[in-house]
């Protein structure tokens, strides 16, 4: 039996920095839920080409999790980045202090050091993957090395806990083997919930990276202006970094005058535009399982989205439409079937969310497979 609560060790090759803000943050949303439960403390280490000293490091209280990220000065010489890691990685290991278990996020190359911390210091780890670079033809960039190591971190993990079936599936088929359970993303529904304003024209919100070749930005930009020979009284908000290089195509196609460029902002900030809105779209041509998704769940927001990744998984049949990537002709019929006939499954459409992603269900889900690892 082990202890009610404990000390997870959140291990992750992604985590927001003052490099990049916005990086894995659902892995930190995830850390969030777990803290409901257990005490939880992050190591992260990045680059940052503005240091002057080798390393630096970060620790602080943020949401209460204990957050320790260090900064490394870049080198071209491999060998002396291995040293600078490894000396951070230590140094953050005795700032932490003891711990019962490893939470690892992202398998690769983080997994050497869940791999150190199993052999040398008899610490058990899951892992949480959300990255989409395991799927066909992505795969296809994987060096011979990197799937070496990680099919021996896989075989070491106590639980391979990725977002979707979908996911699951295309790291088998590398022979990444494993025990896998799925878990998925993480939704606060104490802040995206339904909030239903009646807006005067209908509004379609996407929010996303803002890069075309895994977003198609540009398909959804050409399909409103189908849309606008059918339906006039609409407006498309595009959230995102740098989504203003899309006002180019938007004016040679004379439909800047329906779009709102609204360059990435906070998280809790996008809650009132997917609340507001008529309705969500994901073009992507590939995709895991989306946060923003299942937020727009929460906020009783129909979805259309493509039929990608491990998205169908959860993805109940009156709650939008899915459709084919890159099928234009779809998501136009779509928006207009919307239009005409709006949707209402409000309470159903946030209970769902409740059970299935919030941070309680999410921290349960982990809290198991913690005392299954341990025992």
């Amino acid at each position: 039996m082990t202890k009610s609560k404990l000390h997870i060790l959140f291990l992750c090759g992604w985590y927001p920095s003052r490099v990049l803000p916005n990086n894995g943050d659902f892995i930190q949303r995830h850390a969030e839920a777990v803290s409901l439960k257990h005490q939880v403390s992050v190591l992260h280490i990045i680059s940052d080409a503005s240091l002057n000293k080798n390393i630096e490091i970060f620790s602080e209280s943020i949401n209460e999790i204990h957050t320790h990220i260090a900064y490394i000065k870049p080198s071209k010489n491999p060998i002396i980045k291995i040293i600078r890691y490894y000396n951070a990685f230590i140094i953050l290991l005795k700032r932490i202090g003891t711990f019962d278990i490893v939470h690892l996020n992202k398998l690769f190359p983080f997994g050497i050091l869940a791999l150190y911390l199993k052999w040398v210091k008899k610490k058990q780890f899951v892992i949480s993957e959300h990255w989409t670079g395991y799927h066909m033809p992505l795969a296809k960039k994987i060096s011979n090395i990197e799937l070496f190591l990680s099919k021996i971190i896989a075989k070491q993990a106590s639980y391979i806990c990725p977002v979707s079936d979908d996911l699951k599936h295309s790291m088998l088929n590398l022979n990444l083997i494993g025990k896998y359970l799925k878990v998925p993303n993480v939704v606060n529904t104490n802040l995206f919930f339904p909030l239903k304003i009646a807006t005067k024209q209908f509004t379609i919100v996407h929010i996303s990276n803002m890069l075309d070749s895994h977003k198609n930005v540009s398909g959804i930009i050409k399909t409103i202006t189908e849309l606008n020979k059918t339906v006039t009284d609409f407006k498309l908000i595009l959230i995102g970094e740098n989504s203003l290089k899309y006002k180019d195509l938007a004016d040679k196609l004379k439909i800047s005058h329906k779009i709102d460029f609204i360059d990435h902002i906070p998280h809790f900030k996008v809650i009132n535009y997917i609340q507001q809105a008529d309705v969500f779209v994901l073009f992507s041509n590939y995709e895991n399982l989306p946060c923003v998704i299942l937020e727009s769940f929460a906020c009783a927001t129909p979805v259309i989205s493509t039929n990608v990744g491990g998205i169908s998984e959860y993805f109940p049949n009156k709650f939008g439409f899915l459709i084919e990537p890159k099928n234009e002709d779809q998501l136009l019929e779509k928006l207009i079937y919307i239009y005409r006939f709006p949707k209402n499954n409000t309470e159903k459409m946030y209970k769902y969310a409740q059970e299935n992603f919030s941070n309680n269900s999410i921290a349960n889900q982990f809290s198991k497979l913690y005392e299954k690892a341990l025992n």
